[in-house]
């Protein structure tokens, strides 16, 4: 069975490899004819026919969206909405978000049929100050998390800033990954936050870390802009 998957894996490899070096196209390859141009998609389009075909396989996806950069929140709401898209039900449970109600909670609304949506926190842990409060609250929540996590109607759960959470000490990293690996076979879940672990990171098939370049709050003093921040 290992020598199969070997096997598998150096097949995949070698159809990478080819349509790396055959390339993308476009004005990437501007030195050459017409005819050769479509020649060498043509190529590309006969590798890619291969790839797809070989990658078959169908798995409930663990998926983390970390890094200092904004737009993990973003890119997780954006999931939720292709899945709506595909007729599929969605839970999101935000952890340490909730002293205010954001602008996807307002336009995810319109979705309750397909859609559950939680925000249990009461904002960040320099506006609480309450760390015993804000502990019971995350608790809540990956309690929450949990019964969609093992309900068979959820295609996609998402635990907005539970990495956040992690890192702050108030869930056990054990527990989390535990819990998720107790989801159906066909069910994703994403987690959003800062500071993901190399344990969280191994643990998952996705994982996107949002690089911070420039940041208008920092570098300029503009404030969080609705719409946009929230």
């Amino acid at each position: 069975m290992k020598n199969k998957i070997t096997n598998e894996n150096s097949k995949l490899d070698n159809l990478d490899e080819r349509a790396d070096k055959i390339g993308m196209g476009g004005n990437l390859l501007p030195n050459i004819t017409e005819e050769k141009y479509r020649e060498r998609m043509q190529k590309r389009k006969e590798v890619q026919k291969q790839r797809i075909r070989q990658r078959n396989k169908k798995k409930g996806l663990i998926i983390i969206n970390t890094g200092k950069g904004k737009g993990k929140t973003t890119a997780a709401l954006g999931m939720a909405l292709r899945a709506i898209g595909h007729n599929q039900k969605v839970a999101i449970i935000q952890f340490i978000k909730g002293g205010w109600e954001p602008g996807e909670a307002l336009a995810l609304k319109k979705f309750n049929d397909k859609l559950n949506f939680h925000a249990f926190g009461e904002g960040f842990t320099w506006e609480t100050q309450d760390r015993n409060r804000d502990i019971e609250l995350v608790k809540l929540s990956w309690e929450k998390g949990v019964s969609y996590i093992q309900d068979p109607n959820y295609k996609l759960i998402i635990l907005d800033e539970i990495i956040v959470a992690i890192k702050l000490g108030y869930l056990d990293e054990d527990e989390v990954i535990n819990g998720i690996n107790m989801r159906p076979k066909l069910t994703h879940v994403v987690l959003t936050g800062r500071g993901a672990t190399e344990k969280l990171i191994d643990s998952a098939d996705l994982v996107t870390e949002m690089k911070l370049i420039h940041h208008p709050f920092r570098e300029q003093g503009v404030k969080a802009q609705e719409g946009i921040e929230y």
